[in-house]
Parts: C-alpha cells; sequence; structure tokens
C-alpha cells in the first residue's frame, strides 16, 4: 500500500513538473523576475538615432541637411553695397607689402587658426585683416565646424582664397584677370573669401583617415551657416560663380 502511495505521488509531481515546463516555454516572459527589464538588444548607430531621437542621455541629435533656397539670392550684395561697408571699418589702403608690415597696430594676422585654413596658393592677397572682420572669420570658422558635428558629418575647415590685397596686388591681379575691380573691398582689410568647392578635412592624429564627403554636401552646410550670420546682420555676402567662394565684407 505505502509503495503504491509512493508511486501515486512520484507521478504526480513529474506531471507538474512537466506542465510547468510546458508553460514556462509556451510563455517565456512569465519566468522573467519582476521588475527586472529585458536586456538591450545592440541596434546599429542609423536605428539608435531613429529609435530615440536624439533624447537619451549621451546621444546627439542629428539635424538634417537642408542649403538655401536659392544662393544668388539669399546672398545678393553686389560691390556696390560692400564698398560701403569696407570704407566705414577698414583701413586705408596699404600700397604694399611692405608698408602693411608697418600697419600691424590697425590689422590682425589671420594666417594660422584652427577653425579654418589660408589657401597655400594664394598669391594676390596677404592674411590680414582689421579686428571686427578678423572675429567674424573666426565666428564663421567655428560655426561651420558645429553644424557639421550637429548634423553627423566628418569635420571639414573652410578655406579662406583671399585676404586683404595692397595696392600692388589689385594692380598685378587686373594684368591677370581683367574683370577684377580697382576698387576692391580686399584693399580695406574688413573683407575676405571663403571657398565653396574645396575644403580642408580633419583628420586626428593616430586615428584613419576621415570618410570623403561630397563638396555639395559641405557647401550646403557652409550656405546654412553663412545665410544666419548674414541675417544677423553682421556682414554682406555675394556668391561669386566664377571664382567658387563667398565674397564676404564685416558690417
Amino acid at each position: 500500500m505505502r509503495r503504491l502511495k509512493k508511486k501515486i505521488f512520484l507521478g504526480v509531481c513529474g506531471g507538474v513538473v512537466a506542465v510547468l515546463g510546458l508553460v514556462r516555454l509556451a510563455f517565456p516572459e512569465m519566468a522573467q523576475p519582476n521588475g527586472e527589464e529585458e536586456p538591450a538588444t545592440e541596434v546599429s548607430e542609423t536605428e539608435s538615432r531613429e529609435m530615440h531621437g536624439g533624447t537619451s542621455e549621451g546621444r546627439v541629435k542629428w539635424h538634417p541637411v537642408r542649403s538655401v533656397p536659392s544662393y544668388a539670392a539669399c546672398f545678393p550684395d553686389v560691390q556696390d553695397v560692400q564698398i560701403v561697408a569696407a570704407r566705414r571699418w577698414g583701413v586705408p589702403p596699404v600700397r604694399n607689402r611692405k608698408e602693411a608690415e608697418h600697419r600691424r597696430k590697425e590689422l590682425v594676422y589671420v594666417g594660422a587658426n584652427p577653425l579654418y585654413c589660408i589657401d597655400k596658393g594664394m598669391t594676390h592677397s596677404i592674411p590680414y585683416l582689421v579686428p571686427r572682420a578678423a572675429n567674424l572669420l573666426s565666428t564663421i570658422g567655428r560655426s561651420y565646424l558645429d553644424s557639421l558635428y550637429i548634423k553627423g558629418i566628418p569635420l571639414h575647415r573652410i578655406i579662406v582664397s583671399s585676404v586683404l590685397r595692397t595696392e600692388e596686388d589689385v594692380a598685378r591681379l587686373r594684368q591677370r584677370n581683367g574683370n577684377a575691380s580697382e576698387q576692391s573691398c580686399h584693399r580695406f582689410g574688413t573683407t575676405f573669401d571663403i571657398c565653396y568647392n574645396r575644403y580642408s578635412t580633419v583628420s586626428p592624429p593616430g586615428e584613419p583617415e576621415r570618410r570623403a564627403v561630397q563638396n555639395d554636401t559641405l557647401k550646403w552646410v557652409l550656405s546654412e551657416v553663412l545665410r544666419d550670420i548674414r541675417e544677423q546682420g553682421r556682414c554682406y555676402i555675394k556668391y561669386e560663380v566664377k571664382q567658387g567662394c563667398f565674397h564676404i565684407t564685416v558690417r
């Protein structure tokens, strides 16, 4: 009799264990401890941006690249407009480069700055600006790097292709380029040109070379930055098609 009861007991226990096993297989969430979250699943960087929208701690909210509706319409400031500001804020025109060396109290050297690059092939101007224009150029360079970062684009620095031109520089340039203005705004140290079809890639030492970014994308971001600064009333800008640059004079 005792053996019969023992067999019945073992049979019932085995049946209960089997049923519980089947239940766990069918409903695994029932085995999850109370208050404990399911383990996180790895997602790609793109999926992470889409899922979290940049709101989670430690995540960046990536902004879209929009460009401007029209370069000509957003940057229409012609010579007649810019020359007025150049004469107001600038220094008297410099005759030659030797004289420029003696005007350092009025001019700031802009040839070495981590926020932008001076074109290595610049031959018809020298890297000097009045303090007001030098501050503007630094603001543009910094804003451009910031904008690239928040859009998730590898960092590039803008390239400045023209700065202060002496009277001799203007004369030599006019011999080469008949369209160059004799009354150039560059003579006053208030004006500089930024390339829109060339950029300097920022590659940290010891790290792999940055991935290539199309110039069009970089140009779109630059146009957004320049439009915002122009709308703040800080400068005049002309979109130069043939020269491949934005011609900028401080206000």
